[in-house]
């Protein structure tokens, strides 16, 4: 299954369906830079179907496509065999296709029955019929065996409940293609099961499921059917049983594995360097609702990783390490010396800085270009009455899209049109542009597709070769365990164990996480 063309569809129940959506030669530009060209994509009832590709391969813009937030250049869109064109979000929700991105984009302050039925709900005698309003969210959310209450705020719940309601908004508005984007991305393991089941569902019911996601488990775990994208070109259409995980990585990123070998052996060959006096060391950090004390040293060209699950307390460590949050007890020393983090520009001024997990909230500014962003702390830090020589700001940004490569190359894009992986690749030229002793990244690699991971994950042991302390915060733990010389283990927000990299494993960490309690290393 080589080449740009789709291979022919197997003869099974679902590809005999003639396709709820056909996209046919697809290119779309923006400015000099192509991002689609002549993709096509088609979208059978009843399955789900997963778009695949790097970060900047053209995948939110072929959605985009097809959700009217972008009028291709060139190219047709059939939905039901019909050609149809979308200048708008709302003609094609009209038309049936509902989309779920990764930020929720409902009301947090409205109920959960007001946010279903937002711009439909149900009239009598000129007004809302509260009643009639809160019965039909409530049928709704039955039929996907949903147990929230209609009336309840639906800033009061998680995450995954939030993108639960958010699909049930789309049944009510009958949609019959479904377009979930990266919606797993910041769900726990039981959240990711209750959101498949309700993904099967609504597949039995007959409603087309595209289905965006970097994780490759859940991606072979849910889809019938896999469309490639490199580069904004049509690699080809898959059946995903038909196609080995390392194929698709090779499919994706346009060459065999040796990157990621590579990174390998990098990181294998990293080693710590010994250090009398630690870097950045916390004894006693803590806050009160947020984490236990702990204690916690980082030495010269060492990466510590934090691993648990979500809400262990992970970022909340990070937070206070780095004077985001304020500590009510403990201590912290750089270069053994006692200083206070009292913000952020604080620890920044100690050359300490924090990559956040939330990068679009806490990260980049959209509305600013590449340079800016990237120059931005060094801004800050020098004071806007001292601005920094525009020659100055050229060459950082240029030789920090190089080094990161950083596409689209141009230094005057504005963030909000990158790519996530680029994104993030921004956001950390930024704070390397400040020449930290410590970097402190969390979730750095989330949400961004293998081939920017695997450059984030180069980066981070190349660093560390150098010198520099990273602290290294990562849901998945083969990550962890590839790039860190130690893992502390936090649980409940307490530091649970400090372990040595040394034949760790997954069951190993899994075992702590669950009690605590294990043969190797030291236990808090």
């Amino acid at each position: 299954m080589t080449g740009t063309a789709a291979p022919p569809p197997a003869a099974d129940t679902v590809a005999e369906a003639r396709p709820v959506v056909e996209m046919q030669d697809i290119s779309i530009s923006f400015g000099p830079v192509r991002a689609l060209e002549g993709v096509s994509f088609r979208l059978l009832p009843g399955e789900v179907h997963s778009l695949m590709g790097e970060n900047g391969a053209g995948k939110s813009t072929l959605i985009k496509a097809l959700t009217g937030v972008y009028t291709p250049d060139a190219g047709t869109t059939r939905l039901d065999g019909e050609p149809v064109t979308f200048s708008a979000p709302g003609q094609a929700q009209a038309a049936g296709i509902s989309t779920v991105y990764q930020e929720v984009n409902l009301l947090p302050n409205l109920t959960v029955a007001e946010n279903i039925l937002l711009g439909h709900e149900p009239r009598r005698f000129g007004g809302i019929h509260w009643s009639a309003m809160r019965l039909r969210a409530a049928e709704l959310l039955d039929g996907l065996s949903l147990k929230v209450d209609p009336g309840s705020l639906l800033g009061d719940h998680s995450l995954a409940i939030q993108q639960l309601v958010a699909i049930a908004r789309a049944v009510n508005v009958e949609a019959r293609v479904l377009v979930l984007d990266e919606p797993t991305s910041s769900l726990d393991a039981d959240e990711v099961a209750e959101l498949f089941r309700v993904i099967r569902s609504l597949k039995s019911s007959g409603v087309a499921i595209l289905f965006v996601s970097h994780f490759l488990d859940q991606v072979y775990e849910i889809s019938d059917r896999l469309t490639v994208l490199r580069n904004g070109r049509l690699v080809g259409e898959y059946r995903t049983e038909d196609l080995l995980r390392i194929e698709l990585v090779q499919k994706m990123i346009g060459k065999d594995l040796a990157v990621l070998d590579d990174l390998e052996r990098k990181t294998h060959t990293t080693t710590q360097k010994e250090t009398e006096t630690p870097v950045v060391a916390a004894t006693g950090l803590g806050r009160k609702g947020s984490v236990q004390p702990l204690d916690l040293s980082i030495g010269a060209g060492e990466v510590v990783g934090i691993a648990g699950l979500l809400g262990s307390g992970r970022t909340e460590a990070a937070r206070l390490l780095s004077g985001v949050d304020r500590a009510d007890s403990g201590t912290i020393t750089v270069e053994g010396r006692q200083v206070k983090f009292r913000s952020p520009r604080a620890a920044l001024r100690h050359r300490v800085a924090y990559a956040s997990e939330n990068r679009r909230a806490e990260g980049i500014i959209g509305d600013l270009s590449v340079r800016d962003n990237i120059t931005l702390a060094l801004q800050s830090d020098r004071g806007w009455l001292r601005r920094i020589p525009r020659r100055r700001q050229d060459e950082l940004a240029a030789s920090y899209i190089a080094a990161l490569h950083i596409r689209p190359a141009d230094p005057d894009a504005l963030v909000r049109n990158l790519s996530g992986g680029n994104q993030q690749k921004v956001l950390l030229a930024r704070w390397l542009a400040t020449a930290p002793r410590l970097m402190i990244l969390d979730e750095p690699t989330r949400g961004i597709d293998i081939g920017a991971k695997a450059e984030i994950q180069r980066l981070v042991a190349e660093l560390a070769e150098n010198g520099m302390s990273v602290l290294f915060i990562s849901a998945e733990l083969e990550e962890v365990l590839r790039l860190s010389h130690r893992v502390v283990v936090m649980r409940d927000r307490h530091k649970v164990a400090d372990l040595e990299n040394e034949d760790l494993t997954v069951k190993t960490i899994l075992s702590v996480i669950a009690d605590g309690a294990s043969s190797e290393g030291t236990y808090a």
